[in-house]
């Protein structure tokens, strides 16, 4: 008669090859074997969903897990890259009164005075980082000061923001997001600061080598493509199995456009790591 584990294994081969399984299975029966698959279901029906408007997931999936948590936005959120401001550690309240009042010391002068450069080389010894450190995105100074300060606290900080950011509005892990040209816009304004500070950032790396897999060439195709050529050099099996893999699977059926599109990134990834490795011999002691 049937045993559990053969229903189980008749229902898998039913679910890739329905023509080859006939006889009629229960409806409810225990999990033997667990769903991998789910990362690319959700990408292919997003797909599916975007270019035949078919009925949307009920569940959102990002970076390989198949049941998260949905994540919904307030009405009137927006993907911003926060303003400057200063640091609101230092506050002093007035209890008599109830009202608080925001100082700066002699020693410190706030990032939202800060308008010139001449004015960062003579306040560069008594500045400090902003409360929110997506700021210093938009911000030219602040990213070289960002590039002059080699504090790790502060690439931390901004690997954490970036990494939350980046992983929450991905808009082809997380179905049904319909924030892409906000998303397009954020992509645009990492990449042009990595070309300021003339590094990729690990926490778009990490982006990266998570998503790729899941990318369909399509969506934010160009910043996608961008922030690839940023990419630091290491160890060539990481490259090949992050990078090249992925890549080669939309390389090799896609247009001759993405085709060129690719070629042109991996161009300017060489280009930049050797820049890199340039810069490099050229610091060490001869």
């Amino acid at each position: 008669g049937m045993q559990s584990h053969l229903q189980a294994l008749l229902s898998l081969y039913k679910l890739f090859c329905p023509e080859q399984v006939t006889i009629t299975l229960p409806g409810k029966m225990k999990t033997y074997f667990k769903n991998s698959e789910g990362p690319w279901k959700a990408a292919i029906t997003a797909v599916r969903q975007r270019n035949q408007g078919t009925s949307p997931l009920s569940q959102a999936v990002f970076l390989g897990t198949s049941q998260p948590q949905s994540r919904k936005r307030k009405w009137n959120a927006q993907l911003v890259i926060p303003a400057t401001s200063t640091n609101t550690n230092n506050l002093e309240e007035n209890g008599e009164k109830n009202q608080v009042y925001l100082y700066s010391t002699n020693e410190s002068l706030p990032v939202e005075q800060l308008q010139t450069f001449p004015q960062l080389l003579q306040n560069i010894h008594c500045l400090e980082f902003p409360s929110q450190m997506g700021s210093v995105l938009t911000n030219p100074l602040l990213l070289h000061y960002m590039n002059c300060v080699k504090d790790e606290s502060i690439y931390l900080r901004l690997y954490y923001w970036m990494g939350q950011m980046l992983q929450e509005e991905c808009t082809w892990c997380v179905v049904d997001n319909p924030y892409e040209e906000e998303f397009k816009s954020f992509l645009e304004t990492v990449y042009k600061a990595e070309c300021f500070l003339q590094e990729g950032f690990p926490a778009c790396e990490e982006f990266l080598y998570k998503t790729l897999p899941l990318w369909d060439g399509f969506c934010c195709r160009s910043e996608i493509l961008r922030l690839v050529s940023w990419i630091p050099l290491s160890s060539f099996s990481d490259i090949k199995s992050y990078l090249y893999s992925p890549l080669a699977q939309l390389f090799f059926t896609s247009s001759i456009y993405f085709k060129c599109s690719v070629l042109e990134s991996l161009k300017e990834l060489l280009q930049n790591w050797l820049n890199c490795n340039v810069i490099q011999v050229d610091l060490e002691p001869s």
